[in-house]
């Protein structure tokens, strides 16, 4: 079923040529077979199960079908799901159950999505490759040596004691990174475990491990889809995300759980147009923008030679495409580090073991109960930020960092703004700077991997909509991935954009579907 859009799943539904039972049996099995990947924290298969029975019967009745019915879905472990445990892959909320959900959250279930459970991620989102969590790192399926695997190892060693020298385990680094900080959303999508996934993009969180997994990854404009109950990293950048493998997917997704939020102080008020995306799309009058900025030393040939080929697409399709510049987009990064640090340094503060979460045992004072508690329940980086963060806003440094940083930010929107404002409809840039790396390569050297996110901060900054498109596989059998940026509330020419290129390149998700169909017959037949 993985071939199939959202819609055409829906109408099949209606016709009874398909159950919602079926499709929930077929993702469950999606997400146990492959669970070593790591990507599922949480599972609510029981009232899942309950969900979908109630689902069927609603369809053998005849009763008007919603925009998500039957479709199982699953949602990045930092949105608050009520009575559903949520940990921001984190010690210190450990067994913490919200008593609310998320707006986003609980319009996606009201359009009759079955939540499939909670997906994992870096700590607290902070992290660029999904491996600082409690929960361990989550490992991309592309690529990945099943036939190595930890399950039938153990299999093997069992039936062929006599033969154990024959039998190889995967090492710990031995396998690709899916980018961070939404790689839990990311992998349950790639390999069917859910149609569609919700994740968070403070700067580019959702769009990198799309990129890195064959995904789509799409970032909505700031304040398009409400932030309420999403547990907050950087409160003026974070943005709920969509992942799925078609465009159109992401689209009825955003049509579902879109609109504005009184809960939610930044959400937009303006009325929210369901994006309706036709079949023929002709890119003739869009002008596209090549930002020579995002051209680094870093990119690596094959991902140069496949941004080469979609301009001459373009091209060929009749669009027009100039070199653009944002002069600013090189402080980006830095920009984006100083204000990251210091929301940190401040949305951080309630973590301190009194009302919930973890609580150290340690300590014969408040003060010691407090340090001792967020020194258990937070990581390194966590940890790191916090004192960063406090450090920028001392008396003496808050003009020289933070001030700085805010004065910076509006430059960069105003290179966005200038660009847009000349004629440019949609930029044209790359996301990652390479097909994949493995979990050794990022730690051997995470100076240099840390500036993963640079071709996605800025719009984070600037509040634009964005997204990540697979466009094909590199030699050695990769995804390689583009990214569409738009002016704000421009999302619905973005999507038409990514849908053009969707169309023109279709994505080889065949490759990554018969490797994983094959390590499923493994399993059954050593059983």
């Amino acid at each position: 079923m993985s071939k199939y859009k959202i819609k055409e799943i829906i109408r099949q539904l209606k016709e009874g040529k398909l159950s919602a039972n079926k499709l929930y049996s077929r993702c469950r099995k999606r997400a146990q077979v492959f669970s070593e990947l790591n990507f599922f924290v949480t599972t609510t298969f029981d009232s899942a199960k309950y969900n979908v029975e109630e689902t069927d019967q609603r369809i053998s009745k005849g009763k008007l079908l919603k925009l998500l019915d039957g479709i199982p879905v699953a949602v990045k472990d930092n949105f608050s799901t009520r009575d559903v445990t949520t940990t921001c892959a984190s010690k210190s909320l450990s067994g913490y159950k919200p008593p609310y959900t998320a707006t986003v959250v609980k319009r996606m279930l009201n359009e009759g999505a079955i939540s499939m459970g909670k997906l994992n991620l870096d700590e607290f989102a902070m992290g660029s490759y999904s491996n600082t969590g409690v929960h361990s790192a989550v490992r991309n399926p592309w690529r990945y040596p099943f036939e190595r695997s930890e399950k039938l190892t153990k299999r093997n060693h069992q039936s062929e004691a006599d033969h154990t020298d024959h039998v190889t385990s995967i090492g710990d680094s031995d396998w690709f990174t899916t980018g961070g900080s939404s790689g839990g959303s990311a992998v349950a999508v790639a390999v069917g475990a859910c149609f569609a996934a919700l994740g968070s993009d403070t700067s580019g969180s959702v769009r990198v491990p799309a990129a890195l997994c064959g995904v789509v990854g799409y970032k909505p404009t700031y304040g398009l889809l409400s932030r309420y109950g999403l547990i907050p990293l950087v409160h003026s950048l974070d943005c709920p995300g969509i992942l799925t493998r078609y465009i159109d997917d992401a689209a009825l997704v955003l049509n579902a759980i879109g609109g504005h939020d009184p809960l939610d102080s930044t959400s937009d008020a303006r009325p929210f147009p369901h994006i309706s995306l036709p079949e023929d799309i002709s890119v003739q009058k869009l002008h596209i923008g090549i930002p020579k900025e995002f051209r680094s030393p870093y990119t690596t040939d094959k991902v140069l030679e496949a941004w080469s080929r979609c301009i001459d697409m373009f091209e060929a399709g009749g669009a027009r495409v100039s070199q653009v510049s944002l002069p600013n987009h090189q402080y980006g990064l830095s920009c984006y580090n100083i204000l990251n640090n210091v929301e940190v340094a401040s949305n951080m503060s309630i973590y301190d073991g009194v009302e919930f979460g973890h609580r150290s045992e340690k300590g014969e004072s408040v003060d010691d109960l407090y340090a001792e508690t967020r020194h258990e329940g937070f990581n390194d980086i966590v940890r790191g930020r916090i004192l960063t963060g406090n450090y920028f806003l001392l008396k003496d440094k808050y003009d020289k960092y933070f001030e700085q940083a805010m004065k910076v930010r509006q430059l960069i929107c105003k290179d966005f703004e200038s660009v847009f404002a000349s004629g440019i409809d949609i930029l044209l840039t790359p996301i990652v700077d390479y097909p994949g790396l493995t979990q050794a390569e990022v730690t051997s050297n995470k100076d240099r991997y840390a500036m993963v996110d640079c071709a996605a901060t800025t719009v984070n900054l600037a509040g634009l909509p964005a997204v990540s498109i697979p466009v094909c596989v590199s030699s050695d059998g990769l995804p390689i991935s583009l990214q569409l940026i738009a002016s704000r509330f421009s999302d619905k020419s973005l999507l038409r954009t990514a849908k053009w290129i969707e169309s023109q390149c279709p994505f080889p998700y065949h490759m990554l579907d018969e490797n994983l169909m094959r390590y499923q017959n493994m399993l059954i037949s050593d059983t």
